[in-house]
């Protein structure tokens, strides 16, 4: 009555696990199985009883029947199977992903007495692994360079001045506002070059104070402080092969600015405490927001360490300077949100998206993706509208609503739109939909502007 009893709490266990459960003799018939295995299957307890599990058409155990083994299944030949992702046919002939663990039984004396194994469903994880795979190759495929979107005419100089740096091995600096995205610029340099199968090491000089800067620099030997308890390699070592990005560059002191210019122009560092020096073999990607030439002329920055460090300048422009990027980033931050969180929200209104073409951007694509993060909280509805944004956008658009001024200022406004009307065709090979897609803007107010600016596209835009 006790073993009984102990039989019934037993069932009671397993039929509370969500993963179906499955028992088999050592033929492969099926001689228990719990709730949730019923629920996967589809089948009933009377129908799986006594059948032989190969009714459940599971692919990997179909695969090792077909091969020449003593063992008709690999779980007796092996003992175990671990996390085996497999497909079985459910009774309505429905297929269903699963990830199985299996294991042979044996009684007290190693005799093999069957096995069990754990099925458990999979399909809706596979369902996002594919939509993640879709955004990947939607994003990757069409409009983006390492990550980042841009089809504007100056991010496009930008890219290509990215691939031409690559080939060298002279020091790159990467001027851009903050949130600009300047630290993807110096990742693509990396990857881009020889150097990409050796490290890519970063430091953030605003961060440390002037002790601390010089020792993860240049690491430090035993007693060179206090608090050296044992020597220590620094970032420019770590990085031996590769490329050191050195953020806020700007903010370097003095006394560094002057240590940096031996490593540039010797290729060796010395750690701190000690005069012996170390070679070193790096690629310097340097940034920053300032304006290094300005702090030339006011003595805060070295002119020959400037000159040394600006080989190669990249200048990254803001977004409000390439407002036909805004709609492809906005696109591309929504659906990175929208698969991250699984809200229910299918686009971006237009008055949503003439808001955030309008606004000036101050926080660039820092702030852009901050404002998608703001809207898929405040959205409750199946799309973004233009009161889900942050209050600041909404107040920019009516601060910039002033009374109406003729003259000069309506001149610019017409050879802005010219300009950006130009930028989208050049981008997209002429394509007039795909423009008026970049514009934010219909494909008639496209070819509107075209016959009023007295633009003409083809293989290549022109004007009369």
């Amino acid at each position: 009555m006790q073993r009984q009893k102990l039989n019934d709490y037993w069932k009671a266990v397993v039929d509370t696990i969500q993963e179906g459960v499955m028992i088999v003799a050592p033929g492969g018939i099926i001689v228990s199985v719990n709730r949730a295995f019923m629920e996967l299957t589809g089948y009933g307890m009377d129908e799986l009883i006594g059948q032989p599990c190969s009714c459940l058409n599971c692919t990997t155990c179909h695969l090792e029947r077909k091969r020449e083994s003593y063992h008709w299944c690999s779980l007796f030949r092996e003992g175990y199977l671990k996390k085996q992702r497999c497909v079985l046919t459910r009774r309505d002939g429905t297929q269903v992903h699963i990830f199985k663990n299996a294991s042979v039984l044996r009684d007290g004396e190693g005799k093999v007495i069957g096995a069990v194994e754990t099925m458990t469903d999979i399909t809706d994880l596979l369902e996002k692994e594919i939509k993640i795979e879709a955004f990947k190759r939607e994003l990757s495929g069409r409009d983006t360079f390492h990550g980042m979107v841009g089809v504007s005419s100056m991010m496009q100089r930008v890219f290509n001045l990215v691939e031409n740096a690559a080939d060298s091995d002279a020091p790159v600096i990467i001027y851009g506002e903050s949130g600009t995205g300047k630290e993807l610029i110096a990742q693509a340099v990396h990857e881009i070059s020889t150097r990409r199968d050796y490290p890519y090491i970063k430091v953030n000089c605003a961060a440390l104070n002037e002790s601390l800067l010089e020792s993860e620099l240049f690491g430090h030997i035993k007693g060179a402080f206090t608090t050296a308890i044992q020597d220590r390699k620094g970032r420019f070592e770590a990085a031996e092969k590769g490329c050191i990005f050195l953020d806020e560059i700007g903010d370097l002191p003095l006394t560094t600015q002057v240590k940096l210019l031996r490593v540039l122009e010797e290729k060796v560092v010395e750690r701190v405490g000690d005069n012996s020096p170390i070679p070193i073999d790096v690629r310097i990607i340097s940034a920053t927001n300032k304006d290094l030439m300005q702090m030339v002329r006011e003595g805060s920055f070295r002119e020959d360490f400037f000159y040394r460090i600006n080989v190669i300048p990249i200048n990254i422009p803001p977004v409000r300077e390439r407002h036909g990027d805004i709609p492809l980033l906005a696109e591309s931050f929504f659906r990175q949100l929208q698969l991250k969180t699984g809200k229910n929200i299918n686009g971006i209104s237009s008055n949503a998206m003439n808001l955030l073409i309008g606004y000036n951007w101050p926080g660039n694509v820092r702030e852009l993706r901050s404002t998608f993060e703001y809207a898929f909280v405040t959205c409750h509805d199946s799309t973004i509208q233009s009161n889900d944004l942050p209050p600041v956008i909404q107040d920019f658009r009516a601060k910039e609503k002033e009374p109406e001024r003729v003259g000069p200022v309506l001149s610019d406004k017409k050879q802005m739109q010219k300009q950006e009307l130009i930028e989208a065709l050049e981008a997209t090979g002429g394509n007039q939909s795909r423009a008026a897609d970049i514009l934010g803007i219909s494909r008639v107010t496209v070819w509107n502007r075209m016959k009023r600016f007295g633009i003409h596209s083809g293989k290549k835009v022109w004007q009369e």
